[in-house]
């Protein structure tokens, strides 16, 4: 809901999108997807500005980043009070990602899909296109939790391509964030034959989704993210026996190489490329990123790329707020 309803407003713009790169993806999730696009108030085809693509978190999608809400503004909303504000102008993208998996990582993967070629060759080439935005030297990418996963990937994997990255309580420290959790989400299997298939057929077959059983849906889906097994029901397999308790090595290893603070060993000199990397985080983090966050600035410090962590006091929810910090530094750094 906007706070003030005498500022100027942007457009939105709700393109269609047939993809090729998605064609034949391991989920069976559709081609055909919106791709939402704010442009600024009295924006013209003869300006052109820098582009953001906003990665949204799991469960969600950038469509629902435009959507009304009752308390606090949606992304355009807040887009067209900072630009008031003087932020400089851009062009902001609402990319559809979401999957049969519950959400997205934003990479590509033989259990979701080839996610990250949609958003560079597809997403962004569309909307660069149609609004004359963007180009080498003015893309950002930002995201919160797997958003910011997938910014924290793009960075390090597709530096060529952006040239700003904001990571918000992105998912990195593999072993704080997601082994305490996987303990209690597999005793759930017990009743259905440690089957990850039939327990996420009964809990889809509820009128209703439990928080509880909505966190083990994500943790279990990471697998066809960072361990994919095509064979397997959507591609899912568990990284630990689910009877023991016991962490499989080859399987743990294989999610452990797509956390971004062990992808930086060997990619972080990507990041020096970039025009500005800024990470944040609350301190009371209930997924414990905080600590994997603090290791990637540890790392990028160690390396002496150019960046800026900030903590506050706060917890992994509901921190759109810090778009406020973030997203006119973005526009700076780009325009």
């Amino acid at each position: 809901m906007r706070k003030d309803h005498t500022l100027p407003r942007g457009e939105l713009h709700r393109l269609q999108h047939k993809s090729v790169v998605l064609e034949g993806n391991p989920q069976g999730d559709p081609t055909a997807r919106e791709i939402h696009v704010w442009t600024p108030p009295g924006w013209t085809p003869d300006e052109t500005l820098p582009l953001l693509v906003d990665l949204t978190g799991y469960w969600g999608a950038g469509p629902g980043h435009t959507n009304w809400k009752n308390y606090s503004e949606n992304v355009p909303e807040r887009l067209d009070r900072l630009v008031a504000e003087g932020m400089p102008r851009v062009v902001a993208a609402f990319p559809d990602c979401f999957t049969k998996l519950y959400g997205n990582q934003y990479l590509n993967s033989a259990g979701s899909g080839r996610y990250a070629d949609y958003i560079c060759d597809e997403v962004v080439a569309t909307v660069e296109s149609k609004f004359k935005c963007g180009g080498k030297g003015r893309r950002g990418v930002f995201g919160k939790s797997s958003g910011g996963y997938g910014a924290a990937w793009h960075g390090l994997n597709r530096s060529d391509f952006w040239d700003a990255i904001s990571i918000n309580s992105g998912d990195m420290g593999f072993d704080a964030l997601y082994q305490p959790t996987l303990y209690d989400d597999v005793d759930q299997l017990r009743k259905f034959d440690y089957s990850i298939e039939k327990w996420v057929r009964h809990v889809e077959s509820q009128p209703k989704l439990k928080d509880k059983d909505r966190m083990i849906l994500m943790d279990f889906a990471q697998s066809a993210f960072y361990d994919p097994d095509p064979s397997a029901f959507r591609c899912m397999q568990l990284p630990l026996d689910p009877r023991t308790g016991e962490f499989i090595p080859e399987r743990w290893n294989n999610w452990m190489a797509h956390d971004p603070v062990v992808m930086f060993d060997t990619l972080g000199e990507n990041l020096r490329k970039l025009k500005l990397i800024y990470m944040d985080c609350g301190w009371s983090d209930q997924f414990r990123i905080h600590f994997g966050m603090r290791r990637f600035a540890k790392k990028l410090t160690a390396a002496g790329i150019a960046h800026t962590y900030e903590e506050y006091d706060d917890d992994h929810s509901d921190v759109d707020y810090r778009m406020d910090v973030f997203l006119p530094l973005m526009a700076k750094a780009l325009s």
